[in-house]
C-alpha cells in the first residue's frame, strides 16, 4: 500500500490502520500493510492451533491465515464473513482474519502510550501500544508475539549464532543500548547479545527512554565511545521511533559517532533508503538475530 509518511524520514509519525475485532478497536502500522481483501474460503492445515485458519493462495502466493477473534477471544458478528489484512513481517506472509476496517490515522508515536501494567485478560502481553484518537482507545497489537506464539520458530532466527559462538567466553566492556518495545524481543535480544559477551547493556522500551538515557551523555565529547559504544534499535516505538531517535541522535556533534543499528520486521528497500537518511550505520531485517550479534562483534573488536 503506497503511502505518503512512507517517504518521509524522522518525522516521529506512523500511519496506523485501525479495523475491528468483534467491537474492539485495533491498530497496526500500515508499513506492514500489504493489502485489504474480503474474506474467502482456506485450507485448513492438519494439527494447527485453532488460531490459525488455514491457508490461501492469491496470485500463487500461500499466505497462512491468523483469525484474531480467536486469538483475542472475540466473536465474529453473524452475518459478517469480514476481512483480511494481508501483511509481510520477519520474512513471512500473513493474512490477519479481522471483523472489519475503519480507515487510516496518520498520528504521532509521541501520541502513544505503553500498555497499562494492569492488563491481565486475553489481550495480555500481545499489546505494544495505546493510541488515543478522537476520543477513542485504539490498541496497537504485538503482531510478532502473536505469530510467535502460534510458531515459536518465526520470532528470531538463530541459524548462524554459531559463528558467533567464539565470543561466548569474551567479555566485551563496552556498553550497548538496546530500543525495543516488545517485551518478548526486547528480552530475546538482550539475551542473543550477552550469549555473545556484551554484558554492559542498557535496555529501553521505547525510543524516548532510550534518547533521555543517551542525551545524558552529550558532555562527554572525544570520549563518548567509553560510555556509549552501539545503540540498536527497533522502528516501530510508543513515545519515539527508532527513525526519529537515529536522527536526534546523528544530529549531535558529540553522539553522532556512537554507530545506531537499526532491527526491525519492517526493514525492505524503502525502510533502508529511509534508515540511511537518517543515518543509520547498519540495518537488519526480524528475525535475523546472528547477522545483528556478528556486526556488533566486528564493529566493537
Amino acid at each position: 500500500m503506497e503511502t505518503n509518511i512512507l517517504l518521509e524520514s524522522g518525522t516521529n509519525e506512523l500511519e496506523l490502520l485501525e479495523f475491528f475485532v468483534g467491537d474492539e478497536d485495533y491498530g497496526i502500522n500500515i508499513a506492514k500493510v500489504e493489502e485489504i481483501m474480503t474474506y474467502r474460503e482456506v485450507t485448513p492445515m492438519p494439527n494447527a492451533p485453532d488460531e490459525i485458519e488455514g491457508l490461501f493462495m492469491p496470485r500463487d502466493k500461500i499466505i497462512t491465515v491468523v483469525d484474531l477473534h480467536k486469538v483475542l477471544g472475540k466473536k465474529l458478528p453473524e452475518g459478517n464473513d469480514g476481512l483480511l489484512i494481508l501483511c509481510e513481517f520477519n520474512g513471512l506472509d500473513i493474512a490477519f482474519h479481522t471483523t472489519s476496517v475503519k480507515g487510516i490515522q496518520r498520528i504521532s508515536w509521541s501520541s502513544i502510550e505503553k500498555p497499562p501494567t494492569v492488563a491481565n485478560n486475553s489481550q495480555a502481553g500481545i499489546s505494544t501500544g495505546i493510541a488515543k484518537i478522537e476520543g477513542r482507545i485504539i490498541v496497537i497489537l504485538d503482531f510478532e508475539k502473536i505469530i510467535s506464539d502460534l510458531n515459536s520458530s518465526a520470532s528470531l532466527d538463530m541459524s548462524g549464532m554459531d559463528h558467533v559462538e567464539s565470543t561466548r567466553d569474551t567479555r566485551f566492556d563496552t556498553k550497548i543500548v538496546i530500543a525495543e518495545d516488545s517485551p518478548f524481543l526486547n528480552k530475546l535480544v538482550v539475551n542473543a547479545i550477552t550469549d555473545a559477551g556484551f554484558h554492559n547493556i542498557a535496555s529501553f522500551s521505547n525510543g524516548l527512554e532510550a534518547w533521555n538515557y543517551i542525551s545524558s551523555f552529550n558532555d562527554k565529547g572525544d570520549d563518548i565511545l567509553d560510555y556509549i559504544g552501539l545503540i540498536v534499535s527497533d522502528i516501530e516505538m510508543p513515545q519515539m521511533d527508532g527513525h526519529r531517535l537515529t536522527k536526534l541522535v546523528k544530529s549531535d556533534e558529540v553522539l553522532k559517532k556512537i554507530p545506531v543499528f537499526l532491527f526491525s520486521s519492517l526493514i525492505d528497500e524503502t525502510m533502508k533508503r529511509k534508515g540511511i537518511s537518517v543515518g543509520a550505520d547498519e540495518q537488519f531485517s526480524k528475525p535475523q538475530i546472528a547477522s545483528l550479534v556478528q556486526a556488533i562483534v566486528r564493529r566493537v573488536s
